[in-house]
């Protein structure tokens, strides 16, 4: 029975940003009523619920039963239409004109730079795969865990592989586009990040359902081995893309504005093909392994926890659905986003994401109707949806163009670097406050009407919105290459004016996909949480517990020290394409005339290099200290973990997020003209806050999506090794 002081508990530890805490404590609350619902399924027994809100698990359709899990088919028609929705765009993208030879010349540089980052780049992580795999080979079923964790790797590597080669070559067509104006531009752009978008869910989609063809339901906690994969090459591309894209970016802007007064992808500068380069296996490779994994983890771990309270067919059914669903709504989005194109485009982006959410809550609740399910079961697809709309919102509120936010950061500026940083570094700490409170406030509506499997769907209905959220984020590298490639060609200053606009809202489109990347990974571990609970059989988390108390503060401290070394490694890295830069600028004679070519590939290789180097120390944090806490501590310290590392760094990648996109935005908001404008000391100190802000908005808090899923992971994974060789 569920009393009110249980659910003034619960609300209080949603606010105190503690829910997790909390889902095991009261868990025993709601567990009868799980039972007994649960009952209902397999004996078509009308239950005495505890509570209406419980209800959830009444289902009224007769096909519940049995043991077959044919409903898989729905899921992997869905991945088809995606991936061949993705060739088609890819298809009719790259038939447009590319453009005059200068053009063509200098997309192919950027493709080439993209293309040996990321083969470099994968001979690492087949390093650490096969490592991993091995030792996964001991585990039970390790053969077939082995398996699955391919498949999440290789299914993650290839959407960012896919994603980005599409963009790569994208990028000049975009410029060329822009000869016709705004719209045609726009609508190249959208249609190439919708290749990642739809291959993302494509290759999820068709990955899931053949493991779940392959697997039966008792073994379905293998897939955690498919999760794991796709969250480690995530981590890998959010790290290293992270690292090349602000060494490089940082690099440029030191040497090229701040010293030798040089516009924004000026051909002058040595590091400008190295930063569109970045540009490309940061904000679109990395970003769409980054949402590929939290895809695929959230349905993993919806999978988990309908295993763990059930063995109905309908409740593995019901997120697959869900998921297929959301390919439709995303479908839709596109001709909403090209029919909006002839206003603002900002409006066009907002309405294409409108429409995905209004579509997917309409069919959601067709389809809850439909498997008998009662309206509280929808309650946690409608809080996802809903949680998605609100982050864009807050996102945009703090760091959109001409936001008030934005303007105090640049009136701020007019007191120097040191000023413009301090405004942008308050205004990030200010912004955590709502997107925590609308998070906590979806779990806790999700939990109170469906119990922790709503916190499941909710993640689930949340993430179904994929689609659309990587074809809107990978339209902002697309545009901004565009803008490089149009001022690196000398083109008239019409077709400038339409990519200056249309990189004006890239900048927002990419600072709010973040938020959503962000909320959907806080999302995503919660339900991953939940599974941990059910694979250790934890009932509870006591507090007052050293052991437990001592767990909390490792994982409170692991983001710290993680993004500490990605913040070290850009510095260094910037640091010697700096000195680079200023090599060529003193020996290489004509160069700041034009009557010379700067040495692009030596500063891309530079960044290369370094980014893959520095792979290594944080991802083995992330790996090695979870797995060190669960044998020497046990799972009562894993659990403390956990709630220490989650709500820790839902914040601090907010907080990274938005200050970095706000200070860059100031930067903007004064090169039109305002405090001065460019050239004017306002812009010079504003430059210094977006140079503070780029590896926190770009490197440090995205990667740490991508660390705190690798961590819920893991420990899931390994989750027989601590039960059978903890040491307490």
């Amino acid at each position: 029975m569920i009393t009110k002081l249980g659910v003034v508990q619960i609300l209080i530890c949603s606010v105190s940003g503690s829910l997790l805490a909390g889902v095991c404590d009261f868990g025993n609350h709601y567990r009868r009523s799980d039972a007994e619902c649960h009952i209902a399924i397999f004996t078509k027994e009308e239950p005495e619920f505890s509570k209406p809100v419980m209800a959830f698990y009444w289902l009224r359709c007769k096909y519940q039963r049995g043991a077959n899990m044919q409903f898989y088919y729905y899921s992997l028609a869905a991945g088809i239409a995606a991936l061949l929705f993705s060739v088609f765009a890819a298809v009719v993208t790259l038939r447009k004109p590319e453009g005059n030879a200068k053009m063509v010349e200098i997309s192919k540089a950027i493709k080439e730079g993209s293309s040996a980052y990321l083969k470099r780049q994968l001979v690492v992580i087949f390093a650490f795969g096969v490592i991993l795999g091995v030792v996964f080979y001991f585990l039970k079923n390790g053969a077939q865990i082995d398996i699955a964790f391919a498949v999440g790797a290789v299914a993650s590597y290839a959407t960012a592989y896919l994603g980005m080669n599409v963009a790569v070559r994208s990028n000049a067509r975009t410029a060329e586009s822009a000869k016709h104006g705004v719209r045609q531009a726009f609508f190249t752009a959208i249609l190439a990040g919708s290749v990642t978008g739809f291959a993302a869910i494509g290759f999820a989609l068709i990955s899931l359902s053949t493991l779940l063809a392959y697997l039966s339901i008792s073994r379905i906690a293998i897939l955690i081995g498919f999760g794991f994969g796709a969250s480690l090459v995530s981590l890998f591309a959010r790290v290293g893309g992270g690292i090349y894209t602000k060494a490089a970016d940082v690099g440029a802007d030191l040497v090229g504005k701040t010293e030798l007064g040089l516009p924004e992808d000026d051909p002058r500068n040595p590091a400008v093909i190295a930063d569109n380069v970045g540009d490309n296996v940061g904000d679109c490779a990395g970003m769409s392994a980054d949402v590929f994994e939290s895809y695929a983890v959230t349905l993993v771990a919806a999978l988990l926890i309908a295993a763990g309270i059930s063995k109905s067919n309908l409740m593995f059914a019901y997120p697959l659905y869900i998921a297929s669903i959301g390919f439709v709504a995303s479908l839709v989005s596109i001709p909403v986003l090209r029919a909006f194109i002839g206003r603002k485009a900002t409006r066009a982006i907002y309405a294409g994401i409108g429409a995905s959410v209004l579509v997917a809550a309409a069919l959601d609740l067709v389809l809850t109707y439909a498997l008998g399910i009662t309206i509280m079961g929808f309650v946690p697809v409608l809080s996802g949806l809903v949680l998605a709309m609100l982050l864009f919102w807050v996102a945009d509120y703090y760091t959109g163009g001409s936001s008030k936010s934005v303007i105090k950061i640049a009136d701020a500026a007019r007191g120097g670097g040191g000023t413009n940083v301090i405004m942008g570094l308050a205004v990030g700490l200010r912004s955590t406050g709502l997107p925590v409170l609308f998070i906590v406030l979806a779990i806790f509506a999700s939990y109170a009407s469906a119990g922790v499997y709503g916190i499941g769907i909710a993640a689930v209905g949340m993430l179904s919105l994929t689609a659309t959220i990587l074809t809107i984020d990978s339209f902002g590298p697309i545009t901004d290459n565009a803008g490089g490639i149009a001022e690196m060609c000398a083109l008239p200053p019409s077709i400038r004016k339409s990519t200056d606009e249309l990189d004006a809202v890239g900048n927002t489109t990419k600072a709010t996909t973040k938020a959503f990347a962000i909320g959907g990974a806080a999302l995503s571990v919660t339900a991953l949480f939940v599974a941990f609970a059910n694979a250790v059989n934890l009932q509870a988390i006591n507090a007052l517990d050293p052991i437990v108390t001592i767990g909390v503060f490792i994982g409170a401290l692991l983001p710290f020290l993680f993004t500490s070394f990605l913040m070290e490694a850009v510095g260094k890295a910037a640091n010697i394409i700096v000195d680079e830069v200023r090599r060529q600028v003193k020996t290489i004679k004509g160069m700041m005339t034009g009557k010379a070519k700067p040495d692009y590939a030596k500063v891309v290789d530079i960044a290369t290099v370094n980014a893959i180097k520095s792979l290594a120390v944080p991802e083995l944090v992330a790996i090695l200290v979870p797995i060190a806490v669960g044998l020497i501590l046990g799972k009562e310290a894993l659990g403390g973990l956990l709630v220490g590392m989650i709500p820790t760094s839902l914040m601090l990648a907010l907080f990274m997020a938005n200050s970095g996109a706000a200070m860059d935005n100031a930067k903007k908001y004064i090169a039109t003209g305002k405090f001065g404008g460019k050239g004017s000391d306002a812009h010079k100190a504003a430059v210094i806050g977006d140079t503070v802000g780029d590896p926190l908005k770009d490197t440090a808090g995205p990667a740490l999506n991508s660390m705190i899923k690798v961590v819920s992971t893991i420990v899931i994974l390994l989750a027989p090794v601590f039960l059978t060789y903890a040491l307490m």
